[in-house]
């Protein structure tokens, strides 16, 4: 980890007491923890696009009975073996499935496939969120 730097910030009042709110609800010790994670998740995020190499997962919930999706979800993935790492299925309900597929691979091609897969007829709710594989990131 690099030298430690301290800086200013000023906020108005109005700002800041959400924010010390927000940092009491996600247990960050000091206001310069979580200044640090949301500066890594915006440099991250602006990155993500130009990485040779990125990361995320796909969150989907569908009903497994609407006509031929779940066989249409797995072509899907199959046709994008080499980006999906992993996959976890979770029974919510009779109708109801949760899937989580961890991603990586080139950006480009992870949105994509995540485009694809939310974007199916049946699908009630998809969430991609991207994250770094952690090299150049202190």
């Amino acid at each position: 980890m690099g030298k430690l730097v301290r800086f200013g910030v000023s906020l108005s009042e109005d700002l800041l007491e959400p924010f010390d709110n927000l940092c009491r609800h996600k247990s960050y010790s000091n206001r310069s923890e979580a200044i640090r994670d949301l500066i890594r998740k915006a440099l991250i995020e602006e990155r993500w696009q130009s990485d040779a190499s990125g990361a995320g997962t796909l969150t989907l919930v569908y009903d497994h009975h609407k006509h031929d999706l779940a066989r249409r979800l797995m072509a899907i993935q199959h046709d994008a073996h080499d980006l999906i790492v992993t996959t976890l299925h979770v029974h919510l309900d009779h109708h109801n499935c949760l899937e989580v597929l961890v991603l990586k691979g080139e950006p480009q091609r992870i949105r994509a496939l995540a485009d694809r897969l939310i974007s199916c007829r049946g699908v009630k709710h998809g969430t991609f969120t991207t994250t770094t594989t952690g090299q150049d990131l202190a």
